[in-house]
């Protein structure tokens, strides 16, 4: 058979197979030379961050060791008079002029107090019911917002972590027999106590902030108050963030126990330490870590013997201070804030308020201040000092 018709036919996908391959060996070749894009890091950039303990306004040591209703009621009844007295409102006006003055990024708050009231009733403390008071005394987060933004949106609450939530009857008008009942002594009113820490970030769009989170510590303190358990609950906030094109890092916010037994070792502080730095941790991040708050613990200034175990347990983890120790900003020794109450700078003798980071390389420190060591507007802003960092993020 003659196949010579059949060559053309032939000579064509050859052909075409060919330069197929010749292109796919160009496109090879191509791709192992060509360099990938880089994308550039962002530059080192400064952010600014503070932590501030607003002071829930009242000592509660009293009610803690009152025995018995009676004295119980009347203890209640003294720390609602306190926080009268400590006037938030007007606080709240130098607490604002603070931020305002050093204009942070990001604001780390620590007791954030709402007070609110109710009838008298002993059922939220030994009845084993919620908390249900609802009319609202001091909310000291909307009071603090509304001076900040007098005039011009500067900041907003971009986490709000509600804790401790505590109702009890209380002996606020100091008038024997105008209780409802035997039962609640004198007791004319209920008072409830939230407790919350907040992450504030400044507007504006140089600020970005995603991934905002909050968790309450597994590791708490409890006490028997009237006969009734109450446990102090305690925890953190967080949130992701930018600042002006900076790499993107990690934000942390906390408070740790304040009413610590020094016969627990390791202490509860130390433990809900132990919980920041845990494996799934608020501080165990791949971005770079920033740590703001009241840690109630320090090492170099610590005052009772174990109050430094938290620290020590955060700076064994990694942790490392980016905050100033000079001059110290820790704490007045007096419950009224007013001036001539019994407060003094010279009562700022040791640190608990802390600025730290777990990436001590990717988080430098710039500068470092302390605010609030004068009264303003004829009371103490807080009990504490403000702590403000500048840091350069790498």
């Amino acid at each position: 058979m003659n196949h010579a018709h059949l060559r053309p036919r032939l000579a064509v996908p050859v052909l075409l197979g060919a330069a197929l391959l010749a292109a796919l060996v160009l496109a090879v070749a191509g791709s192992a030379t060509a360099k990938p894009k880089k994308t550039a890091a962002p530059p080192p950039t400064e952010v600014k961050v503070m932590t501030r303990n607003l002071y829930l306004g009242a000592d509660l040591t009293p009610a803690i060791q009152a025995k018995g209703v009676a004295a119980f009621t009347e203890a209640t009844g003294e720390i609602l008079r306190q926080v009268t007295a400590n006037d938030f409102p007007v606080r709240a006006k130098g607490l604002a002029q603070e931020i305002i003055k050093k204009d942070p990024d990001l604001v780390g708050l620590q007791e954030v107090a709402e007070w609110r009231t109710g009838p008298p009733s002993l059922e939220p403390l030994l009845g084993g019911s919620l908390p249900k008071a609802t009319t609202v005394r001091y909310d000291y987060l909307t009071e603090l917002l509304k001076e900040l933004n007098k005039g011009k949106q500067r900041y907003k609450a971009v986490v709000v972590n509600p804790e401790f939530d505590f109702e009890a009857p209380a002996d606020e008008n100091g008038v024997p027999g105008d209780g409802p009942n035997q039962l609640i002594a004198n007791a004319e009113i209920n008072g409830r106590l939230t407790m919350r820490d907040v992450i504030l970030a400044k507007v504006g769009g140089e600020v970005k902030v995603s991934q905002p989170r909050k968790g309450h510590y597994k590791s708490l303190y409890s006490v028997e108050l009237s006969g009734a358990t109450v446990t102090v609950v305690r925890g953190w906030a967080s949130i992701d963030a930018t600042v002006r094109g900076s790499a993107p890092f990690h934000f942390v916010d906390t408070h740790l126990e304040s009413f610590d037994p020094q016969t627990v070792v390791p202490s509860i502080r130390a433990q809900q330490a132990a919980e920041l730095v845990a494996p799934n941790g608020p501080l165990t991040n791949p971005l770079p870590t920033i740590l703001v708050g009241d840690l109630n613990s320090d090492t170099k200034t610590a005052v009772q013997p174990g109050d430094g175990q938290a620290y020590e347990t955060l700076v064994k983890a990694g942790m490392r201070e980016r905050s100033t120790y000079k001059p110290l900003g820790c704490c007045l020794q007096t419950a009224l804030l007013p001036v001539g109450d019994g407060g003094g700078v010279a009562q700022f003798d040791h640190k608990v308020d802390h600025i730290m980071t777990r990436d001590p390389k990717q988080v430098k420190e710039v500068n470092s201040s302390v605010t609030g060591r004068s009264p303003q507007n004829g009371f103490w802003d807080s009990d504490h000092a403000g702590l403000f960092s500048t840091l350069k993020i790498y």
